[in-house]
């Protein structure tokens, strides 16, 4: 038996994706759709990088941690994106294994990061309302920079933890995936080695990952909802209220969904609902997020309308030159 582990796991060179359904009369309108998504949810990531990077009044550490979730965004949807997209648009639904190992790594890596990063500027914006006259202080630039370097360290560490072990582990001869990427559950069921350890891994960090940033999320909303309830000027509340309002609505998109996906018990987790959740999580959120900031948020609105002018006249200038 050990043999034919060994034997299995040098052959297997590659995985077929069941994909998001097997009917070829849904690929092409799936594709369509997707292809939407994602190229709205790239250029939103994108875009919302470049405005918080050039925009001279968006050089806060809330537009800071702001461009670094939609660069997570960005990330954990352009590793799973492109090749589901591939796989609609030629029906091939193979993966190579260096690939479903880089896949999933890039996807935990990114996935991981924005996990943290959410209660991060959780904790910015309470810092932001209840001590607004030592936020400078606070909030400085060295420590902005650690707040978001040990989650991409983190995240680093852990995508490669896993994925070390998934992908030194013996696989059996059938290589089919029921998912549209290569996600961790459906991998650890292809194994013929004992999962225990992976499993045991992979539940305790999950635990640890919701719980600890769920609660940094949870007790810094708490006590600003405290200071906002204890403001005299209903213009102050309003204020408070309306820069946390975008923050709150990604919140609860993304926590809700991860709960969707983990906190059920095992018996209501059906196939193609799970496969509906992931689309969700991997495509939608990064798509919503860009979405939601912008209009939402007043300052992004306004960088982006000042943005625009800018490019205009940089545009007219260049046409003026040229005749």
């Amino acid at each position: 038996m050990g043999w034919m582990d060994k034997h299995n796991l040098t052959m297997l060179n590659e995985f077929i994706l069941m994909g998001i359904t097997d009917l070829p009369e849904f690929q092409a309108p799936l594709f369509g759709l997707f292809l939407i998504v994602y190229m709205v949810s790239a250029v939103g990531n994108l875009g919302l990088i470049f405005l918080t990077k050039i925009d001279s009044r968006l050089q806060t550490p809330m537009y800071f941690f702001l461009r670094h979730l939609a660069l997570t965004d960005l990330g954990y949807s352009t590793a799973v994106g492109p090749k589901m997209l591939a796989n609609l648009a030629v029906n091939q639904h193979t993966i190579s294994y260096n690939w479903c190992a880089t896949q999933l790594t890039f996807f935990g890596i990114f996935i991981t990061c924005e996990i943290y990063i959410l209660p991060v500027m959780a904790y910015d914006r309470y810092v932001a309302i209840c001590n607004p006259l030592l936020y400078t202080v606070i909030m400085s630039q060295r420590l902005c920079h650690l707040l978001v370097a040990v989650p991409y360290v983190y995240g680093v560490f852990l995508s490669f933890l896993v994925n070390i072990k998934i992908f030194t582990s013996s696989f059996c001869g059938y290589n089919v995936i029921r998912h549209f990427y290569c996600d961790i559950f459906p991998l650890i069921s292809l194994l013929c080695s004992d999962t225990h350890d992976i499993k045991l891994i992979i539940l305790i960090f999950s635990a640890v990952n919701l719980v600890s940033s769920l609660l940094i999320v949870l007790v810094s909303y708490i006590l600003i909802l405290v200071a906002i309830l204890r403001m005299n000027s209903s213009k102050g509340r309003h204020k408070a209220f309306s820069t946390c309002g975008s923050h709150l609505t990604v919140i609860v998109i993304f926590y809700g969904t991860l709960f969707f996906m983990y906190v059920r018990p095992k018996s209501s987790h059906l196939f193609d609902t799970d496969k509906m959740a992931s689309l969700f999580y991997t495509l939608v959120i990064p798509m919503l997020n860009p979405l939601i900031y912008s209009l939402r948020n007043k300052e992004v609105k306004n960088a982006l309308t000042r943005t625009w002018s800018m490019c205009a006249n940089i545009l007219l200038k260049i046409h003026c030159n040229i005749h």
